[in-house]
C-alpha cells in the first residue's frame, strides 16, 4: 500500500513581491498572480481524486489551498493544522530582505550557509531559537501524524517554503545542514510516495518495519507557464540537466541491462524528441553523455536544436555493471541467485552484483566524474546519463550514501535541474526533479518502471 502526498507552496504573496521575509507573521496575502498560479495548480490538479486535503493556518497557503480545492472534481474537505505553519524567523519577520541582510550581515551569512546551526536570540527567553532544527521537528511530527491516519490514498498538502522543504528533507532523511539546497517556488509541485518496505529482523531477532520513500518528482512548475525555476538571484556557477535516456526494449520488459549496450525503441526515441522540444529554447552551452549508446542517442536528439554544441563522451558515467544479472528477468535471477534481489530492493548497499559492480563502486566513478564536469563547465548545459548514475549523483548532493538509492526516481526521458549558484566548491540547489510533463502532460511520472 502506498501513500502519495501532492505537496504545493503557496501561490506569490505581497511580501513574495516586496522582497519581504514572511515567517509567520500573518499579514501577506496573495497577489492575483499568486491566485492565477493557483488555479493553474487546481486545473492540474482536478483529476485527481484526493483521500484529504491539509493546509497551513496562514491566509496566503490557506486560501491558495482552497483555490485548489474549488477546482478538484470530487474536493475534500481542507483541514488547516498549525503542524504546517511557516519557520519562525521572529527577529526578521516582515523586514525586506536585503534590510535583514544589511541589519544581520553574520546572521544571514549564517542562515544561508549553515541553516542547521543558524539561531535567533530572543529577548524574551533564555534558550536561543534554531528556526532549521525547529521546522525539521515540526515536519517530522506532521509525517507521524499523517501517516497514522492514511496507510493508503492520495493526501493534498498546501504550505509554505520552509516547511515545505523541511517536510521533503525529513521525508527522505536530508541532513538539516542541506535545508537550503531544495527549491520550492510559489506554486511548484512535489510528488512523495510513502510505502511499506519488507519486514526485517533486527539483530535481537525483533520484526521491523520501516516506511520506505520516494521522492518521485520535485518542484514542477510547468503548470504555470514557466519550465524551469529561475536560478537564485547572484547565482555565480553552472546549472547542469541532467537527463535520464529514453526507454529502451529491455525497460519496457524489465529486463536487467547494466552495460549491455541495449538502443533506444521507438518510444525512446519519442521521449527523447519531446525532451528536445522542451529543451528547445534553453541556451545550452555544454552537452556532456555517458558513451553508451542509449544515453548518448538521447543527447544526440536533443542536441538537433543545438547544432553548433560537440557532444563529450564519458566512460565513468555508463551504468551499473549487473554482472551475470545482465539479460535477465528478475525470475531468473531470483532462481539462481535467491534472496539476493530482494536484498537489491531493500539494502542495495550491502549488494555485490555477481562479476559486477557494487554502488560503492558506482558512487566513487559517478561523483569523481560529476565533480570534474561542474568544475570544468560555464552556463546551462546537459549531462545524459543512466537511472542508477543519476540516483548516485542526486544522493550526492546532500550527501546521502548508497543505502539512500531508493530515494530518487528517475523516469526515461526525464529532466532535474542542479544549480550551484555559490561556485563549484559551493552547496548546489536542486531546483527541479524528475519532470517529466513533458512526455505525458502529467504530474506523475508515467515512464515504465523497468530493470536498470
Amino acid at each position: 500500500m502506498t501513500t502519495r502526498v501532492i505537496l504545493v507552496r503557496h501561490g506569490q504573496s505581497t511580501y513574495n513581491q516586496e522582497r519581504r521575509i514572511q515567517g509567520r507573521l500573518d499579514k501577506s496575502i496573495l497577489t492575483e498572480a499568486g491566485r492565477t498560479a493557483a488555479l493553474q495548480v487546481g486545473e492540474t490538479l482536478s483529476s485527481i481524486t484526493f483521500d484529504a486535503a491539509y493546509s497551513s493556518p496562514l491566509q496566503r497557503a490557506k486560501e491558495t489551498a482552497e483555490i485548489i480545492v474549488s477546482r478538484l472534481t470530487n474536493p475534500p474537505q481542507l483541514q488547516p493544522t498549525d503542524q504546517l505553519m511557516e519557520i519562525d524567523l521572529p527577529l526578521w519577520e516582515g523586514m525586506l530582505r536585503q534590510d535583514a541582510i544589511d541589519q544581520f550581515p553574520e546572521a544571514y551569512k549564517s542562515w544561508q550557509q549553515n541553516p542547521d546551526k543558524f539561531s535567533m536570540k530572543l529577548p524574551s527567553k533564555e534558550a536561543e531559537h534554531f528556526p532549521v532544527l525547529a521546522i525539521f521537528a515540526n515536519a517530522r511530527n506532521f509525517w507521524k501524524e499523517l501517516l497514522s491516519k492514511h496507510s493508503c490514498g492520495t493526501i493534498l498538502v498546501v504550505a509554505h517554503n520552509g516547511i515545505n522543504r523541511a517536510l521533503i528533507a525529513t521525508a527522505s532523511e536530508i541532513s538539516p545542514a542541506y535545508y537550503q539546497s531544495i527549491q520550492q517556488s510559489n506554486c511548484g509541485i512535489s510528488i512523495i510516495n510513502f510505502g511499506t518496505a519488507p519486514i526485517s529482523t533486527s539483530e535481537q531477532g525483533e520484526q521491523q518495519q520501516k516506511i520506505a520513500v520516494q521522492l518521485e518528482s520535485l518542484n514542477l512548475t510547468a503548470h504555470t507557464g514557466e519550465i524551469f525555476p529561475k536560478p537564485r538571484e547572484g547565482n555565480r556557477g553552472p546549472r547542469l540537466l541532467l537527463v535520464r535516456h529514453g526507454e529502451t526494449d529491455w525497460n519496457r520488459a524489465g529486463k536487467f541491462q547494466g552495460q549491455i549496450d541495449v538502443p533506444l525503441n521507438d518510444n525512446g526515441r519519442a521521449q527523447s524528441g519531446k525532451a528536445a522540444e522542451f529543451l528547445k529554447n534553453v541556451k545550452l552551452d555544454f552537452a556532456i553523455s555517458s558513451s553508451m549508446l542509449r544515453p548518448k542517442e538521447t543527447a544526440e536528439i536533443i542536441l538537433q536544436y543545438h547544432p553548433d554544441l560537440k557532444l563529450e563522451l564519458r566512460d565513468e558515467l555508463r551504468e551499473i555493471s549487473h554482472g551475470l544479472w545482465e539479460g535477465k528477468f528478475e525470475s531468473e535471477i531470483e532462481s539462481s541467485y535467491p534472496g539476493l534481489l530482494e536484498e537489491w530492493k531493500t539494502s542495495p548497499e550491502t549488494v555485490q552484483m555477481p562479476e559486477g559492480e557494487n554502488l560503492q563502486e558506482v558512487w566513487q566513478r559517478a561523483i569523481a566524474s560529476w565533480r570534474d564536469i561542474v568544475k570544468s563547465v560555464y552556463g546551462t548545459g546537459i549531462v545524459v546519463a543512466h537511472d542508477a548514475i543519476n540516483k548516485a549523483i542526486l544522493c550526492h548532493l546532500f550527501g546521502l550514501e548508497p543505502e539512500h538509492f531508493w530515494k530518487f526516481k528517475q523516469g526515461n526521458g526525464a529532466v532535474s535541474v542542479i544549480d550551484y549558484p555559490h561556485g563549484p566548491e559551493g552547496l548546489p540547489v536542486l531546483q527541479a526533479m524528475n519532470v517529466t510533463t513533458h512526455l505525458s502532460g502529467s504530474v506523475f511520472d508515467q515512464t515504465v518502471a523497468g530493470a536498470l
